[in-house]
């Protein structure tokens, strides 16, 4: 027998120390003052990490308006083709709430009308967006709750694309936060929520259409670089922003706000004040006592008074797995106070695979978890086709 059956992952736990030459946590300042909001519900998250960082009342579902179209923007760019031209319905023309005035058959590439979507809020463009790509307003909505699904966004249900008031449409501010951290590292996604002003096509007039952004935290805030506002008149003033300082992006979410603009200021500023973005582990740091390096660097937002609880644990690969067989000899995890944050692939200090950008790497460690990668049989014989290996190897 060439090779055996895949046996359970060896697991060695280590404190944080055993990494040679982590970077020392940089704290900022000491225990996180209090935070308050006039808001019913508010979150802040960190976008890279997706670590909560402020949550008052997050899990609350309510209303939520036109933050709506942060889903119905991630999704219409997840299943659409942005050069897409949209032809506008009779039912999106007439829709009502706020618009950007599409005429009926009038045709718009959907990149275009995504950016009416999220400057403008267009109740319009959000449901030609949906019909064009769900098919229908209704299977568009279907998309949108599988995504929420998918997301883990528990308190979140649509019922439709674009926000305006409707019983059974609600979700919270964690759910929103969560979604924007996702959305945001979407490209054209993160593109579109930082544009201030945008120049489009006309058909009808020889003039441009001209888009400005409604978020005035783009000109109000330093770094500000997203992502859209909402209103009705039964969710009242809702917000999502998002900004970047010192390579760190946090997002902030309040739900019914009488004073939003102050607030997300104050949030923003107390996230980047309390929770800096710090390098826990370098990608090609040695590990002591092994003869192996982190693959890729780990960030995470760490407070003060934080910095004592984090650890880490070594796992080993059995070296009849498939991520041993690719090169990866085990994965560094990372805790804070006994709950996992984060992992890291390690190699062999000699491996090529260090040498490869981070997403080459996390592609080959998605044909460990690819179901149907089960490679080997008891004689050694490969089970699956080569191309089938491929497929599995560049999933992601």
């Amino acid at each position: 027998m060439y090779f055996k059956k895949l046996q359970r992952i060896a697991m060695i736990v280590l404190l944080a120390i055993l990494v040679v030459g982590t970077s020392q946590v940089t704290a900022v300042s000491a225990n996180p003052s209090p935070l308050h909001t006039n808001a019913r519900a508010s979150a802040l998250i960190d976008v890279e990490s997706g670590r909560l960082l402020y949550s008052s009342n997050g899990d609350k579902s309510m209303r939520i308006a036109s933050l709506t179209k942060i889903m119905t923007a991630i999704v219409a760019i997840d299943h659409g083709k942005l050069t897409d031209m949209v032809k506008t319905s009779k039912r999106a023309v007439g829709k009502e709430g706020s618009s950007i005035y599409l005429q009926l058959g009038e045709e718009m590439s959907l990149l275009n009308m995504l950016y009416g979507l999220m400057l403008r809020s267009g109740n319009d463009a959000a449901t030609a967006i949906a019909e064009h790509v769900g098919g229908s307003e209704e299977g568009f909505v279907h998309l949108m709750n599988e995504k929420a699904t998918f997301l883990g966004l528990k308190q979140t249900q649509f019922k439709n694309p674009h926000g305006l008031d409707e019983d059974g449409h609600f979700s919270s501010a964690n759910d929103l936060a969560k979604l924007t951290a996702y959305a945001l590292k979407n490209d054209v996604f993160a593109e579109i929520v930082s544009t201030k002003v945008k120049k489009v096509p006309n058909p009808h007039e020889k003039w441009e259409y001209s888009y400005t952004n409604k978020n005035k935290m783009l000109t109000m805030y330093e770094g500000a670089d997203g992502v859209k506002t909402g209103y009705t008149k039964k969710s009242l003033r809702c917000l999502v922003s998002s900004a970047t300082r010192h390579g760190q992006q946090l997002a902030a979410v309040t739900i019914n706000d009488s004073d939003d603009w102050s607030d997300h200021r104050k949030m923003l500023d107390w996230g980047f004040g309390h929770y800096p973005l710090q390098e826990i582990a370098t990608k090609g740091q040695s590990i002591a006592g092994y003869p192996y390096a982190i693959g890729q660097s780990f960030k995470y937002p760490v407070a003060e008074n934080e910095s004592d609880a984090l650890q880490s644990r070594l796992v080993l690969h059995n070296a009849d797995s498939t991520r041993y067989m690719l090169g990866e000899r085990g994965i560094l995890e990372w805790y804070m106070n006994d709950i996992r944050i984060g992992a890291v692939p390690v190699y062999e200090v000699s491996s090529s695979r260090l040498e490869l950008p981070t997403k080459s790497l996390n592609a080959m460690r998605s044909l460990a978890d690819f179901k149907k990668a089960s490679l080997l049989d008891d004689r050694g014989k490969l089970t699956q086709s080569i191309s089938k290996v491929l497929d599995a190897l560049f999933d992601h």
